[in-house]
């Protein structure tokens, strides 16, 4: 196995094994097709009503506060007579992107019957959004709509993963003020390895804790035997007892071990359901000395749409756009497939996953 050097962790250089860093960056790579048209009843006189939608591929760990310059450039200054798009605002809009395809494709089916894009088989249309100029509904956001509201949101969500990790923010709080910048500034600029400079402090790795690997009551860590390829919930058992991380334990394994997924206490994870609330609960790395996997995590938090054997799923998980399969682990879920404030987002579609 191949690996990337990384940040200094506890006075040694960490490591971040390369299949790992490839699926940061096809996350970080990944794009979401948006229509955004500008509402035709809130357009000036001298406007130019010819160009309707402007169409980008987002990224999918951006935020559309950031999308602003490139929307401005390409609709509304274009759109708007000079003195118009002179006045116009950069700070009217608070939307994330990535989720946001995800949750619309659940709950209003986003996989049409138009044409699918090349080398893809499963069509695709754009989320289509409105651009509104005026009156924004305060009474409805959660926060003031500008990009720096957008920053201390993210910064938020960043540090509550980071507590649900480690126990505590410091890993966070106690970067650089150029560390908390760099991050957003990266995010700006979309700038895979200058983020994962910084990021790679916070967010665990894949390595010091094999998958198979389970704790001892004395806080040491012993290898099993080879896990199965697809796990399932233990025999004889009707709940889910999770294992105590060693990270926990101060005479447990040494620090390197403390920086691994599957030694976090637990992994930032929420589930977003079609029209429903929002689930958020302790998800351990281990189960049973076993590597928690995504389909023990699904029949505990959803069994009705995720009932054992022999029934069949009534439901699919997508993570970041890609319909997960059961067997995923969820230590590895949380270092691969978080987005960039270090949440996992399963999305559960009802009915069979598109193909």
């Amino acid at each position: 196995m191949s690996y990337a050097n990384g940040p200094m962790r506890g006075g040694a250089p960490s490591q971040t094994p390369a299949a790992t860093s490839l699926f940061r960056r096809l996350v970080w790579e990944g794009t979401v097709p948006l229509e955004i048209k500008i509402d035709s009843k809130e357009l000036p006189a001298g406007s130019d009503r010819g160009l309707e939608c402007y169409y980008i591929q987002a990224p999918r760990i951006s935020y559309l506060p950031l999308l602003l310059p490139d929307i401005k450039k390409h609709l509304t200054d274009l759109v708007l007579d000079e003195t118009n798009a002179g006045i116009l605002k950069e700070d009217d809009w608070h939307w994330p992107i990535g989720l946001l395809y995800d949750y619309n494709t659940i709950s209003h089916g986003l996989h049409s019957t138009i044409p699918p894009l090349p080398g893809t088989s499963t069509p695709t249309q754009p989320l289509r959004l409105t651009l509104h100029l005026v009156s924004p509904p305060l009474d409805k956001l959660l926060l003031t709509p500008s990009p720096e509201s957008c920053k201390l949101s993210y910064m938020g969500q960043l540090k509550e993963a980071d507590f649900l990790r480690w126990g505590n923010t410091k890993r966070v709080t106690g970067l650089r003020k150029q560390d908390h910048d760099g991050l957003w500034e990266s995010l700006k600029n979309h700038n895979f390895d200058d983020f994962w400079r910084i990021a790679s402090k916070i967010f665990p790795t894949t390595t010091p804790l094999s998958p198979n690997a389970s704790p001892n009551p004395n806080g040491t860590s012993t290898f099993a035997s080879p896990p199965p390829t697809a796990l399932s919930l233990p025999p004889n058992s009707s709940t889910l007892s999770p294992s105590r991380p060693p990270s926990t334990d101060p005479s447990g394994p040494p620090v390197a071990d403390r920086d691994g997924a599957y030694t976090v206490r637990s992994v930032p994870v929420r589930i977003y359901l079609p029209d429903g609330p929002v689930l958020q609960d302790l998800v351990p790395p281990l189960v049973d000395e076993r590597a928690h996997t995504l389909r023990q995590f699904l029949r505990t938090h959803l069994p009705l749409l995720f009932p054992p054997p022999p029934s069949q799923p009534q439901a699919y998980a997508l993570v970041q756009g890609v319909v997960c399969p059961g067997d995923a682990e969820m230590a590895w879920l949380g270092a691969c497939m978080a987005g960039a404030d270090g949440w996992v987002n399963v999305c559960i579609g009802l009915g069979r996953p598109p193909r």
